[in-house]
């Protein structure tokens, strides 16, 4: 019986040691927040960055720390490849985007709009809203920067 007990433990443990290594440590995975950006780290010989999907998140190197900023574009998982000047893998890590934490999304049939809600609702254009409301939402944004970059500049 206690030999019995051993093996299945010995199993269970060698099956969770099979399924954790098929699984991304925490570190090679960078949480990026919808419409938002994040600092992170390259290795310091990489020439080239490639990205998998950039629908889903684009990436600026910075000049000469080793630096990138990772924006997330879109919904979803893609990855991240950096490569030294010879074409060698330097590292890889996957990029998932996530949505906002404070929404509300109000659905109608088939119409959904969305409220960024920190702590009052406001309409905001949000992937996935119906095209209406989001060009709307969209328009005033954009007319709102062109009026607020028209202000008196100090001279």
């Amino acid at each position: 019986m206690f030999r019995t007990g051993l093996a299945v433990l010995a199993l269970g443990l060698s099956s969770l040691a099979a399924f954790a290594a098929g699984v991304p440590a925490s570190e090679d995975i960078l949480r990026i927040t919808l419409d938002q950006a994040l600092v992170a780290k390259l290795p310091a010989s990489t020439a080239t960055v490639i990205i998998g999907n950039p629908a889903i998140a684009d990436v600026t190197t910075l000049k000469n720390n080793g630096g990138m900023v990772v924006t997330g574009k879109g919904y979803g998982q893609t990855n991240l490849i950096a490569l030294d000047i010879n074409g060698n893998l330097l590292d890889e890590k996957q990029i998932h985007v996530e949505p906002t934490k404070h929404v509300l999304v109000v659905q109608r049939g088939g119409s959904r709009e969305s409220y960024s809600c920190d702590p009052v609702c406001m309409p905001s254009a949000v992937l996935g809203d119906d095209s209406k409301v989001f060009s709307e939402i969209s328009g005033q944004v954009t007319a709102h920067d062109a009026f607020a970059g028209k202000g008196t500049a100090a001279k």
